[in-house]
């Protein structure tokens, strides 16, 4: 079957349904001549206080036996977006790279098992500057990984992360990350373009400022013929409390009270018109969609 024509802000609420299939590292979507691939980049290892932390204990408790989580700690997927229309080879988002968490930065594995290289990649389109989405921009040599890519990322989350007050206003546990941001976005600063709220990267594709997790936080939606789909980045960053309780501000956001904002009304468009999303630390592949509860939302992932 084939996705049916949908844009991200009608307001049907029939369900679609996705053709795919799972291989490693790749949960692959087609819309007509329109691919979409999830791959793996690896996990994070995050300690429970990341996302948690201040939050009632009775709730949070329910919650992690809710959701099977383990109490120790949170290893949450990192799903690159990948997308391919006979022209462009898109990828969303760069991974981890080598300097991270020695359990991501696995994203040129997951292009291997699909026999791609980093020379194929035409266009890389940014969520946003934190490590496991940036970082990858560079080897482990300081040499651009996506050599042939064209670069794109939103005004706002580029000029907040070049910004050298950064540094000093994001934090002393976040320090590396505008550190980080700013070396990698430095090697492309003449060449990367900076999208605004709205505006098209690419036929089919729109970036949408979701900010909140990072001041310029964009997701991107895209669109065919054949059907549409949210990439969502860190907007909805995890399956559990972002869907049971997205009012509720999480420190792993860095305004948690705008961030909050965003998801829900994001998520709440996403469970309106039925267009499916591929979020970053989404399981099983990120690719999904979103339904309404009696309290809150659900994620349902596409099997």
């Amino acid at each position: 079957m084939q996705l049916s024509r949908r844009h991200f802000l009608a307001t049907s609420a029939a369900a679609l349904a996705l053709p795919y299939s799972r291989v490693w590292a790749a949960t692959t979507l087609t819309m007509g001549s329109v691919r979409i691939d999830s791959l793996s980049d690896g996990h994070l290892e995050l300690p429970l206080d990341f996302t948690f932390a201040g939050l009632p204990e009775a709730e949070v408790s329910a919650l992690l036996d809710r959701h099977g989580l383990a109490a120790g700690g949170l290893t949450p997927p990192c799903n690159l977006t990948l997308l391919r229309d006979g022209t462009n080879t898109v990828l969303f988002d760069l991974g981890s790279g080598p300097d991270f968490m020695p359990t991501a930065g696995k994203v040129i594995e997951a292009l291997a098992a699909l026999d791609l290289t980093p020379e194929d990649v035409t266009h890389v389109l940014i969520t946003h500057g934190h490590p496991d989405h940036l970082w990858g921009l560079l080897d482990e040599f300081d040499e651009p990984v996506f050599a042939e890519a064209d670069y794109m990322i939103g005004q706002v989350e580029f000029d907040y992360w070049m910004d050298p007050a950064t540094v000093d206003s994001i934090g002393e546990d976040r320090a590396s990350f505008a550190i980080g941001a700013s070396r990698r976005l430095e090697v492309i600063t003449d060449s990367v373009r900076k999208l605004a709220d709205g505006e098209e990267a690419l036929p089919g594709i729109t970036a949408r400022l979701t900010p909140g997790h990072t001041p310029g936080h964009m997701a991107y939606e895209i669109v065919s013929p054949d059907g549409a789909l949210m990439v969502v980045g860190d907007a909805i960053g995890n399956h559990h409390i972002a869907f049971d309780q997205p009012d509720w501000p999480s420190p792993s956001d860095q305004d948690p009270a705008t961030a909050a904002i965003t998801r829900t009304a994001l998520l709440e468009r996403l469970a309106t018109s039925g267009v499916p999303l591929l979020g970053f630390h989404l399981p099983h592949g990120g690719l999904g969609r979103v339904e309404k509860t009696d309290t809150g939302y659900r994620f349902t992932e596409e099997i």
